[in-house]
Parts: structure tokens; sequence; C-alpha cells
């Protein structure tokens, strides 16, 4: 069987903001992320991104900039030997009550019915709260990095949510790569 790894997109792979990646030049990876990536993919797994992207709904930005930034994306993990295997994203927004916006887990549940496999303790790393909750829905193993909302994340599970007060935190996704592959 495949190993398979999942990731958020904006907060774990590139920088945040909370004016949203609206174009290819606003998307800049985050230090370390795409080199962690081409390092799974040499490890033999899987990575697949899911993504909330509201800013579509937003009127924001459209689904060509999204693809243009996803090109982008690709393109610079080519370069340090990488891959996404496939990208999975919400384009609506919280208004819409939609089954695939995380916190809810329909993007999960997609990815395991295609790929026919449950996903159960497979890591999905995140910086928000509704990553975490998304992943934890369907069985995955929620996984926690600082960078993008991570601080803020980690705070509010202090605070609030006791069932996450043991997820593994890490200072990055780089962080989270080198300790997965050293016990692996």
């Amino acid at each position: 069987m495949q190993k398979l790894l999942i990731l958020d997109r904006d907060g774990v792979i590139n920088h945040d903001s909370d004016d949203f990646v609206k174009s290819p030049d606003e998307w800049k990876p985050i230090k370390g992320s795409l080199e962690a990536i081409a390092r799974l993919n040499q490890a033999e797994y899987w990575v697949v991104i899911i993504t909330n992207q509201s800013g579509l709904a937003r009127g924001l930005f459209t689904l060509e900039d999204l693809n243009q930034i996803h090109q982008k994306m690709h393109k610079q993990l080519a370069n340090v030997n990488g891959r996404i295997e496939a990208i999975f994203f919400c384009p609506h927004s919280d208004k819409e009550n939609c089954t695939c916006r995380k916190p809810r887990s329909g993007l999960f549940k997609d990815l395991a019915n295609r790929l026919s496999i449950s996903l159960n303790n497979v890591p999905a790393v995140g910086d928000s709260l509704r990553d975490l909750q998304a992943a934890n829905a369907v069985g995955a193993m929620p996984v926690l990095v600082l960078t993008g909302k991570g601080q803020q994340t980690l705070h509010h599970i202090k605070e609030f949510h006791s069932k996450f007060d043991r997820i593994p935190v890490y200072e990055n996704l780089a962080a989270f790569v080198d300790e997965l592959l050293e016990n692996s």
C-alpha cells in the first residue's frame, strides 16, 4: 500500500495572508517546505493537498488564478525533485454550508473514496483548528505546524479544545518531515 500524507496549503507549504493568496506573485513557499515534500516523495510518500479556497467564492481570484498559483507551486517543487499527487480544494465560503469546507471532512472522504483506502492514522498537517478537526473526523492523524496560523491555533487549543491537547506540534513542515522519516 502506498504511503500517504495530507497537507493544507496556506500556512503549511506557503506563507499565508489575511488578504488571501490571490496570484502566483503572492504565493511564496515557507523556507524548507518544498524540500520537505521532495524528501517525502523520495521516501515513496504520495503527498496530497486539501485546502479551503474561499477567495474563489468571494471573487478575490478566479479559477484560472488558482490554477496559475498551483502551476507555480508544481514548477518550484519540480525544481527540487518534489511533486504533489493531487490538490483537493473547497471553493465555497462559510456561508454556503457545504460539506467540503474544512472543518467538515467532505474532501478527506472524497480522497479516501477515490483511492479506496481508509485515512486512519494518515498524517494530515495543518496550521488551523479546522484542519485538525477535519482530519480527526475521518480518523487521520492531525499534526499542527506553528507556521501560518499555527501559533494562534496552539493557543486556542490549549484554552478551549482539550481533545487536541496531545496533538503533535512542530515548528514547520520540514521539522515534522525530519521526524517522520527518521522514525519510519
